[in-house]
Parts: C-alpha cells; structure tokens; sequence
C-alpha cells in the first residue's frame, strides 16, 4: 500500500528525478510556459512555485544562492530575481496554471497538459457556485 508516500517517482532513480524537475522549472521559468504531461507538469508546479516565492521580495543573497542551487541556469535566476519575482510582488501564491489538452502523446497515450505562469493581473477565477433560490411563501 502507497499510504502517506506523497509525490511521483517516474521511474526514475533520485538524482535523475530530481534533474527531471530542476530541468522543468528551469524552462518554465525561461520561456513563461512548457507543454508536458500532466504529471510532469502537477509535481513541477510546487517546485516552481516555491522559487518564485523566493524571488518576489526582491534581491537576497540567501535567497539568490538556494535560487542557484536548483536552476540549472544563471541567466535564468537573475530572470526571476529582476522580471518574475517582482510580478508576483502583491500575490501570496498561485503563480502557475495548468491546462489538459484535450490530445494525448502519440506514443504512449499520455495525458498532456501546459503549465503556464500567470500573467501581471491575471486571477485564477474559482467555479461559480450555483445560487438556490429559495420558494416565497405566501400568508
């Protein structure tokens, strides 16, 4: 039984699943959206998620080495640390979406999905909830 064992190993060893995702938030965060599938793109989302957080109080030095320690890129963390964090300066979470594609990858049939980052004012909306009305009663 899989209790409690949060997170998806891909079948992949440690290392290579943690470059896996290192990879991901490094192109998500370079080119602002990344067409995966959907696992992919729901176990990265939390991974980038936490760098932007990182970044949008601005310049840190702690904060820009931890951001180095998982990009695979330098010019890509000073991106984050001078366009996406600063974008992201009044929002308390919720920096990405993802959206399933309604196809399939050719080769093995595996749900796709594009994970995007929001942009400036964008506003993940919640479903509408269904008003009741409730019967007038007549006395």
């Amino acid at each position: 039984m899989r209790h409690l064992k949060a997170g998806r190993k891909f079948k992949r060893s440690p290392s290579h699943r943690q470059m896996l995702l290192r990879n991901l938030a490094t192109a998500l965060l370079e080119h602002g959206k990344i067409q995966t599938t959907l696992a992919k793109a729901k176990e990265v989302q939390p991974y980038a998620e936490k760098l932007i957080t990182l970044a949008k109080d601005g310049w840190d030095l702690d904060h820009f080495r931890r951001t180095l320690a998982v990009l695979t890129s330098k010019k890509v963390a000073y991106k984050l640390f001078h366009e996406i964090g600063p974008q992201f300066k009044g929002r308390t979470g919720g920096y990405t979406r993802i959206y399933k594609l309604a196809k399939v990858r050719q080769g093995d049939a595996a749900p796709m999905a594009v994970i995007s980052l929001l942009g400036k004012d964008e506003a993940i909306k919640a479903p509408a909830k269904p008003t009741v009305v409730a019967p007038a009663t007549t006395s």
